[in-house]
């Protein structure tokens, strides 16, 4: 129904055998990151060594776990690790080992490798290194036992740490280096150090002595990556910082640097000293400051920590206050944070927008990136950019996507941002087309091409290319035939037709009916609306029955109260709320058809999600008439197409689902942006806006961005206040006769 099924099956890595071979492709691998500017290995490289760097959560580490056996003692926060934020060699934040053994007892204590989409877990070096800090001092034999278990499972016995490692002494940060080779596999297959999931300290010397150690910088990178006795490299330029409510923004620019281990930054609170704040990855020349107060002063500046811990002079200085914001200026704030991700974070190469950041570098996803341009424009109208600027980016994007292969005229779902070369993310069967896909991406180009068309020939240039791309797609080769009475998701030149996915509303996908209808070059009958799209068939009821778990809706039409609140169309209470939101960006929903006003649906959607969230059901920590947005999102497991129902709600929020809804229900989407911006922000917030999903109940907030949520953030906002989206997108002169042709009719559009 949802690419939730695809993305739920798709993570099925290649792993390479761990050999001597390493060492030799080791040498390759320095001498490209050498080769290739910062830009272009952001977020892989840096995962490809990285295991532990910072916490997002506070208190505890959620990517981790700990078990004490009596008599012996161990130092947890609900299972978990506690976070150190006293001290750290990375700032903000360290973890903390504390820990006192005895006969008879034991412990152990558990890093595991963050997980998030995009990333491959296979890292790059000879040897784990971490930093590690006592606070008293530690004598190497009170040092625990280490071990290693791998992404299948396979697990290594343990290592004494003294035999790596002389005494600790306090107050001073320690670099230990255990060669992978040192662990050897004690399970039933071959151990794959560089798969490395999980590390695992555990139980010495049973002293009966309370020890504590603070951990930092955990990696595995090449041997000798410690022993660089140049200096490090040049300090950042034209660092600035822009205050708004409780946060700072800071941004610079700088060199590329193959070293680079990350950006340090500093800052002095009301012109007093300056101190560690925290850390910014290669590649990304952005930080975000979150104070949680008005009216604070802070000067910033930044400074390079290479790969051996050699950190550079600091840059010159800049300054910024926060300041007290009308609701006006928390939208535009709101809009130019998640613009960012389409901008500064789009691909180097192509312009278009990535799948995740961070993520892999190379994939770039084609609906995010439809709904990038949307945002775009709105950035554009705003003055975030110029638009000579936007206009250069556009040219970069359509470039991209006339050179990227297409399968009777649609675009793959995923390609490779450097080549355009497709990537079948979700398995072998997925390296054709996909429909959907590409009727998001040709929403935004519909209405770029609409605010492209002024008298210059640049604009007309634009103008005309995308209007080809439009031509190109054959929406009636997606049909399988004459006969058909419904449209299809899928096609490949190898597999053909193998992936079988009917395309059945309601969900996201009424904008390929629409576009394929509207299309001049290869249209399908407008009777496909209704037997397609809306249709009444055995297969179409059937499928809305096996999806949604009920027979609610799955007729199309629905009828049913959810929480007080009636939806005409919907399956059971209307389903995850991006489905108000992806076809109706461009497209305009202030229109009717026989069935429904689907802004009036759409509305509905959002407030029985937000009633949802009131009722609670479930009783999970954090919901609230401030804290709602049911939709799909990554979670604390896996993505997970969540929706306000008993069996898809497992206590996740996605800000997306809140403030996208801005047009259906502006003062409690409001509501839900001042919360979580104000009581949340500290861990919810960062350089692109609120992080893709949080669940307090676990105590987890997304490590990354997704390129589907922020865009309709932007966009829907920008709807919401002017319009913008809505009228660029239906002025397209195929709008109209198609809503025509259906027999849509408008309920006074915006």
């Amino acid at each position: 129904m949802f690419d939730s099924y695809f993305r739920l099956i798709r993570n099925l890595a290649l792993r390479a055998a761990h050999s001597y071979w390493l060492r030799l492709l080791g040498c390759f691998a320095i001498l490209l990151a050498a080769l290739l500017p910062a830009s272009l290995r952001a977020d892989t490289a840096y995962f490809q060594h990285v295991i532990f760097d910072n916490s997002i959560s506070r208190d505890s580490y959620f990517y981790s776990y700990g078990h004490e056996a009596s008599p012996s003692n161990l130092e947890l926060d609900h299972e978990k690790l506690p976070v150190e934020r006293k001290f750290s060699l990375s700032p903000p934040n360290a973890l903390r080992l504390a820990w006192t053994s005895r006969e008879n007892g034991g412990w152990t204590a558990q890093i595991n490798v963050v997980k998030f989409r995009g990333r491959r877990i296979h890292f790059e070096g000879d040897s784990l290194y971490f930093w590690c800090f006592a606070p008293d001092g530690l004598a190497s034999g009170g040092l625990p036992l280490v071990s290693i278990i791998d992404t299948q499972g396979q697990f290594s016995s343990q290592l004494k740490l003294s035999d790596f490692a002389r005494d600790i002494p306090a107050q001073k940060w320690t670099q230990i280096k255990i060669p992978l080779s040192a662990f050897r596999g004690a399970s039933l297959f071959l151990l794959t150090a560089n798969s490395l999931e999980s590390i695992v300290f555990s139980q010495g010397a049973s002293d009966a002595t309370p020890h504590v150690l603070i951990l930092d910088e955990v990696k595995i990178d090449w041997d000798g990556a410690g022993k660089k006795l140049a200096g490090a490299g040049k300090p950042p330029q034209n660092v600035e910082a822009k205050g708004y409510e409780r946060h700072i923004d800071l941004s610079w620019e700088a060199n590329s640097d193959p070293d680079l281990q990350y950006f340090l930054i500093e800052r002095s609170l009301e012109n007093g000293p300056f101190e560690p704040i925290g850390i910014q990855i290669p590649g990304v020349q952005r930080f975000t400051d979150f104070l949680g107060t008005v009216n604070t002063h802070a000067r910033y500046r930044v400074a390079v920590v290479d790969r051996f811990y050699k950190t550079s002079a600091p840059s010159s200085t800049a300054g910024a206050a926060t300041h007290a914001m009308s609701d006006d200026e928390f939208l535009t704030m709101l809009q130019e944070e998640c613009f960012r991700y389409y901008w500064d974070g789009a691909h180097p190469d192509s312009g278009t927008a990535l799948e995740s950041l961070p993520g892999d570098d190379r994939i770039v996803a084609t609906g995010a990136t439809g709904f990038g341009i949307m945002a775009l424009l709105v950035g554009t109208e705003r003055g975030f950019v110029t638009r000579a600027q936007s206009l250069s980016r556009f040219q970069k994007i359509v470039g991209f996507l006339e050179k990227a292969p297409r399968y009777h005229g649609a675009w793959s779902h995923f390609m490779d941002g450097h080549t355009a070369e497709t990537l079948a993310v979700f398995g072998i069967y997925d390296d054709g087309g996909d429909l959907v896909e590409t009727a998001f991406l040709v929403q935004g180009l519909l209405a770029a091409r609409q605010y492209f068309n002024r008298p210059d020939p640049a604009e007309r240039d634009l103008y005309l290319r995308i209007t080809k791309l439009w031509e190109g797609v054959e929406w009636d080769w997606y049909r399988r035939g004459s006969q058909s009475d419904a449209l299809y998701w899928h096609w490949s030149s190898h597999w053909a037709g193998q992936i079988q996915h009917r395309l059945t509303g309601f969900n996201e996908t009424m904008i390929v009916y629409l576009l394929a209808i509207a299309s001049p070059t290869h249209p399908v009958p407008p009777e496909l609306y209704y037997s397609g799209w809306a249709g009444q068939s055995q297969i179409a009821i059937d499928y809305r029955r096996g999806w949604g778990g009920t027979t609610d809706g799955d007729h199309y039409s629905n009828g049913h109260e959810y929480n007080g609140i009636k939806l005409d169309v919907g399956v059971g209470s209307g389903g995850p709320l991006f489905f108000a939101h992806y076809s109706y960006m461009g497209f305009d929903p202030h229109v009717r058809d026989r069935y429904t006003d689907y802004f009036e649906n759409n509305r509905n959607l959002a407030r029985i999600n937000l009633a949802y969230c009131i009722e609670n059901p479930h009783k999970f920590p954090g919901y609230s008439a401030n804290s709602w947005g049911i939709t799909a999102s990554d979670d604390q497991v896996e993505y997970g197409a969540h929706s306000p129902d008993q069996r898809n709600d497992n206590g996740t929020l996605t800000p997306t689902g809140a403030l996208a809804s801005f047009p259906y229900t502006p003062e409690a989407s409001m509501a839900a942006l001042k919360h979580f911006y104000r009581d949340l922000g500290a861990n919810l917030w960062g350089i692109y806006g609120p992080r893709d999903a949080f669940n307090e109940g676990a105590d987890w907030y997304s490590p990354i961005y997704m390129g589907l949520n922020q865009a309709p953030i932007t966009v829907m906002v920008e709807n919401h206040r002017t319009g913008l989206i809505w009228k660029l997108f239906m002025s397209n002169p195929e709008i109209q006769p198609m809503l025509k042709k259906i027999g849509f009719e408008s309920t006074g559009a915006r």
